[in-house]
C-alpha cells in the first residue's frame, strides 16, 4: 500500500507547513459526500491517531486512517493550475466513476 506526491505537490505542502509553523504532515482521507458517494479530505495533522498509517514521500508525511486507505491505496497527490483555478488533484487508480462537477467519486 502506498500514497505518493508529485514534486509540485510536495513543494506546495512544504510551503503550507512552513508558513503554518508546525505540523507532522497532511492527512488524506475520504468522507461520504456528493452525488457519487465519496469526497477527498486534505488537512494538516498535528497528532497521530492509533489507526493512522504514515507514508513519507519527498520529505512529506502523508497520514491516512485505515478506513480511508482502502479507497486511497495507490493515490498520487498532485498540484496544478487550470486557467484561474489552482489546487490539489487526486490521481486515484481506484476511481470507477466521478460526478460531473468533479467533487465526488465512486470506487
Amino acid at each position: 500500500m502506498a500514497i505518493s506526491l508529485t514534486e509540485v505537490a510536495a513543494q506546495r505542502v512544504r510551503r503550507f507547513l512552513d508558513s503554518r509553523g508546525h505540523g507532522l504532515g497532511v492527512r488524506l482521507a475520504v468522507k461520504t459526500s456528493g452525488c457519487s458517494g465519496l469526497a477527498y479530505v486534505l488537512e494538516f495533522v498535528d497528532d497521530l491517531s492509533d489507526d493512522d498509517q504514515v507514508f513519507e514521500d519527498r520529505g512529506i508525511k502523508i497520514i491516512v486512517d485505515q478506513k480511508s486507505l482502502v479507497y486511497l491505496d495507490g493515490t498520487e497527490l498532485d498540484y496544478g493550475k487550470e486557467g484561474l483555478n489552482e489546487g490539489f488533484k487526486f490521481n486515484n487508480p481506484n476511481v470507477k466513476d466521478e460526478c460531473g462537477c468533479g467533487e465526488s467519486f465512486q470506487v
